[in-house]
């Protein structure tokens, strides 16, 4: 009998537990209106090195990339000027080696700036993570930091 209502009151609290998870909200996707499609979607694919996944629409104004389990950045065509806004709103993405990442920027051209606005400077942070911030093609500011979790 104790056996019995040991097994229900775990299955009752595994229900719960479940059903406590299913009731928060989850990071679906991120989407950037862009002027130009092919340009955002190199920047995206080839240099942060994001994997394209399937979209839907297949109109040629959409990319979808993986950003994470079950999460996704969703670039759309049709902006007419680029982004204006300042780097504290920002994407971010972590990468093995920050070292390795600048020297990507560096060969593309791309300038990079540190938290102060320094250009050329990594930011280390209090708890060790080194972190740069760029633009995209659009001017969107994107993180790039290495972050192990």
């Amino acid at each position: 009998m104790k056996k019995a209502l040991l097994t229900c009151l775990l299955a009752a609290s595994a229900t719960a537990v479940s059903a406590q998870q299913r009731t928060k909200a989850t990071l679906n996707h991120l989407a950037l209106y862009v002027q130009d499609l092919e340009k955002a979607t190199v920047f995206y694919r080839d240099l942060v090195g994001l994997d394209t996944i399937p979209e839907p629409f297949h109109d040629g104004k959409h990319t979808w990339f993986s950003v994470g389990p079950k999460s996704h950045l969703h670039l759309i065509a049709g902006a007419t000027g680029p982004h204006t806004g300042d780097r504290n709103s920002h994407i971010c993405f972590s990468v093995p080696s920050v070292e390795s990442f600048i020297e990507k920027l560096a060969k593309a051209g791309i300038p990079f700036i540190n938290w102060a606005g320094e250009k050329g400077k990594v930011t280390k942070r209090v708890d060790g993570v080194q972190q740069i911030y760029l633009q995209d093609p659009d001017g969107y500011w994107v993180e790039v930091n290495d972050a192990k979790e």
